[in-house]
């Protein structure tokens, strides 16, 4: 039974907003105010645990008993079946009669959890993006301190922590010029904010830091400022980039105004705008009174400038955009007409608009030079291989010859000892053996004709004779669409050789590479040293060599090619070249992929004793 009290409590919780319902000490409900019934029906008489939690015993988490006892209780309480969250304040109520009632009040707080969930959510948004952002984020006072920053800006400055950082000043410690701090106020107080403002800050240890720094204004409530928040971003990279752009510029126009060839450039008009030194010792104008005031059209023949373009578009000459080796005739300054190879190219914008043409003339008279000296060369180490060739076929017979005479003679000198001085059979011996005398002086003979007088050795530097061959051959390896990668080692040393075996040893090695290219590749070509030898390698991307004939590539005339005019006589000629300077020829090859010939050959030293040369 509910007392007088309790009714003057019970009309009290029936105007409240909130939830209310009373319960006895068996859990069955006494009372629910209207808000209660709505939400969850009416219920007197009914366990709360059956209409409040949908459970047939008593809630886990119910706190009826610390209420029976006296003590009011305040929770959070979430009703799974409501989706609901509950701030929930229970306390007992004593009855006339002695028992006691737990009231229940339920506020329901659902919508400010979430609102307080979604607000704790945007501060954790907030302090990531305040932390992880990849540039310096900042707050700080009028006065000159820090009243934030994030962890990239304690980097960025060289600040192991917060703390530390927090308690600098500003104007002092952080700007590179204090007046500069000065300068930011003024704008940024005057226009509310400073975008993209380069300054120089210094780091901790004093270094100098270029920054761009982004700032705002913070007003209090009166409008009044009270201090600023931005960014700054790190430009350290940016001006390291802006300046190996300068150098790189720099570096490039070295180049070009170092080039031996005349690197001229046109706007699509024909007007100059490039024109380096060797433009100018090539076709006698110089730079200055070209560039920007003359027309290309100037020192070509007439209508030959609208011809190179016509080429430069066409497909036919190198490609669209392109013209490779085009022979071309220009006019120099004194009238004289000069013959040289043109390779020219169109520049095209990002939009693939042609903006300008750059061209590279070459005089045709150090090419013409050049394959001269490369044919005499050739003619010569053609003529050497043949001679050494026969030489080598020569000693071979010779040879082959004598052990078969020796034994011819030996057999005679035995059959003179059974036959009488008397007998005429014996003159008859005399005569036979004679001849065979005879016969092998004549091979003595031709032994020493087939090893001609060698040059005679000397210190020699392979990466110099390769450089030369190289110059040679550059013509008439890029004519054939073969590149040429080199890589001569610094320190290499000397070998003690035949400074021409070795050219045409290169030369033929080299020769070889470019036949197993016939649509083109690459040669690449390195020298090192390993222990005490010289190792130089040539290396070609052609077609390789089958693996049966591996074994048999240094033979005298041997050869994989089809339908040639020699005989072969190439590698087994420099097989014995370099064999006779102590070295050694190897060789590995992929069918297919291209051929790798090393050529070891020992270091030139020189004996301290007695001063000879090895």
């Amino acid at each position: 039974m509910i007392s007088a009290e309790s009714k003057r409590v019970t009309s009290i919780l029936e105007a409240m907003v909130d939830a209310v319902y009373v319960i006895d000490g068996d859990f069955n409900v006494e009372y629910m105010n209207d808000v209660m019934a709505r939400i969850f029906g009416q219920a007197n008489g009914r366990k709360c645990y059956q209409i409040i939690n949908r459970r047939d015993r008593v809630c886990p988490w119910c706190r009826a008993t610390e209420v029976f006892a006296g003590k009011a209780v305040r929770w959070e309480h979430y009703i799974e079946n409501l989706d609901q969250t509950y701030d929930l304040v229970e306390f007992p109520l004593r009855n006339e009669d002695g028992t006691v009632s737990k009231v229940s009040i339920y506020r329901d707080i659902t919508q400010t959890k979430k609102d307080q969930e979604k607000l704790k959510v945007s501060e954790q948004d907030y302090k990531r993006l305040f932390e992880s952002v990849g540039c310096g984020v900042y707050i700080s006072s009028k006065e000159g301190r820090f009243l934030d920053a994030n962890r990239a800006l304690l980097d960025m400055l060289g600040y192991k922590s917060k703390e530390e950082f927090l308690k600098i000043d500003i104007a002092k410690d952080l700007y590179l010029k204090p007046e500069d701090r000065r300068k930011f106020q003024e704008i940024v107080e005057r226009d509310g904010r400073v975008i993209d403002y380069e300054v120089d800050f210094k780091r901790k240890d004093g270094t100098p830091i270029p920054i761009l720094h982004t700032g705002l204004v913070r007003y209090d409530q009166q409008g009044k400022v009270i201090g600023y928040e931005g960014i700054n971003v790190d430009q350290s990279q940016r001006k390291q980039y802006e300046k190996e752009l300068r150098e790189e510029h720099d570096f490039l126009n070295k180049i070009l105004q170092s080039s031996p060839n005349a690197i001229m450039a046109t706007d699509m008009k024909g007007d100059i705008i490039i024109w380096n030194r060797a433009a100018e010792e090539t076709l006698g104008y110089r730079a200055q009174e070209v560039i920007g005031k003359m027309n290309i059209r100037k020192i070509y023949p007439e209508g030959m400038a609208k011809e190179v373009m016509k080429m430069m578009r066409s497909p036919e000459y190198g490609g669209v955009g392109r013209l490779s080796f085009h022979p071309m005739v220009y006019v120099r300054r004194d009238g004289e007409i000069l013959e040289g190879n043109l390779s020219a190219t169109i520049i095209y914008d990002a939009e693939g608009k042609e903006i300008a043409s750059v061209g590279i003339f070459v005089d045709l008279r150090e090419r013409l030079d050049m394959e001269r000296k490369l044919r005499e060369t050739q003619e010569k180490l053609l003529q050497s291989e043949k001679l050494a060739a026969m030489g080598r076929l020569t000693s071979q017979i010779a040879h082959e010859l004598n052990n078969p005479l020796y034994g011819i003679m030996n057999t005679l000198e035995l059959l003179k000892t059974e036959i009488s001085p008397e007998s005429k059979r014996r003159k008859v011996l005399d005569m036979a053996l004679s001849e065979t005398v005879r016969l092998t002086e004549l091979l003595r003979k031709m032994l020493r004709f087939s090893k001609p007088e060698e040059e005679e050795k000397q210190p020699t530097d392979v990466n110099t004779i390769l450089d030369e061959i190289l110059l040679l051959v550059r013509k008439q390896l890029q004519e054939n669409s073969i590149r040429i990668s080199s890589s001569f080692a610094n320190d290499l040393g000397k070998v003690y050789a035949s400074r021409n075996q070795l050219r045409q040893v290169f030369l033929n090695m080299i020769s070889n590479a470019r036949h197993a290219m016939p649509d083109g590749g690459t040669l690449t070509i390195k020298t090192m040293t390993k222990r005490d030898n010289i190792h130089i390698e040539i290396t070609d991307t052609g077609i390789g060599i089958r693996e049966e004939d591996m074994d048999k590539i240094f033979d005298a005339f041997f050869t994989t090619k089809d339908g040639v005019k020699d005989v072969g006589l190439g590698l087994s000629v420099c097989y014995g070249f370099i064999e006779e300077h102590g070295g050694d020829i190897r060789v590995s090859s992929t069918l297919g992929s291209g051929t790798t010939f090393t050529i070891i050959l020992p270091k030139y030293k020189q004996d301290a004793h007695n001063g000879n040369y090895s």
